[in-house]
């Protein structure tokens, strides 16, 4: 990593069953300048959950008075808790010259969009709607009325697709992995964040 690098944001979003999370945790395991998106919470710390590694927890006054200050880039009411995703952590890492993966639904991505322009957002699409039924019947966790209902949801989402910088196909987790990679080194690589190392070269 160039000494001079900042990091990105990385939006990651996709269907449910896409299979999100093991395409991000082998693409943890490719790089050493990653971390995970730490959210806010007003809801209780669960046994276990450490404040700061696990969610920050918050009452609804602090969460409250963060959305008003325009401290988060983004937030959502959830089964009568509030979550969001807190500037100041991901502006700290970004300087650091750490890239912060944040896996959300098209929703909040649209939210980041706005909030932050330079977000780079990669949708992960199944090989195909009968892999994407498939994975999810192989949970074994879902009745057959939650499978259709999140096969449905499934297409509202991939019709957002278009609107990501990238789309990868999730056919291999080990080549989506790979893929997400390669996009994270070329937008680190843009000009507009390497402008700087011109100027050193033309001054030393």
């Amino acid at each position: 990593m160039q000494k001079h690098d900042k990091g990105r944001l990385i939006v990651i979003s996709g269907p449910s069953g896409t299979g999100k999370g093991t395409v991000i945790s082998r693409l943890m395991e490719l790089r050493d300048d990653l971390c995970l998106s730490v959210s806010v919470t007003t809801r209780p710390p669960r046994p276990g959950e450490i404040d700061g590694k696990d969610y920050f927890f918050l009452t609804r006054e602090e969460f409250s008075e963060r959305v008003e200050a325009g401290g988060l880039l983004e937030h959502a009411d959830f089964v009568g808790n509030c979550y969001g995703t807190p500037k100041d952590f991901v502006e700290r890492k970004i300087d650091e010259g750490v890239s912060v993966i944040l896996e959300i639904d098209v929703q909040g991505a649209a939210q980041v969009a706005k909030a932050c322009a330079d977000a780079v957002s990669v949708f992960i699409l199944p090989p195909s709607g009968t892999e994407l039924e498939r994975r999810l019947r192989g949970r074994h966790t879902d009745s057959e009325e939650k499978i259709r209902s999140r096969l449905l949801e499934a297409k509202r989402e991939c019709a957002e697709a278009a609107k990501y910088g990238y789309i990868v196909v999730n056919d291999s987790a080990e080549a989506a992995a790979r893929e997400i990679d390669a996009i994270i080194t070329a937008e680190k690589c843009k000009s507009a964040y390497r402008i700087n190392l011109v100027t050193e070269v033309l001054i030393s």
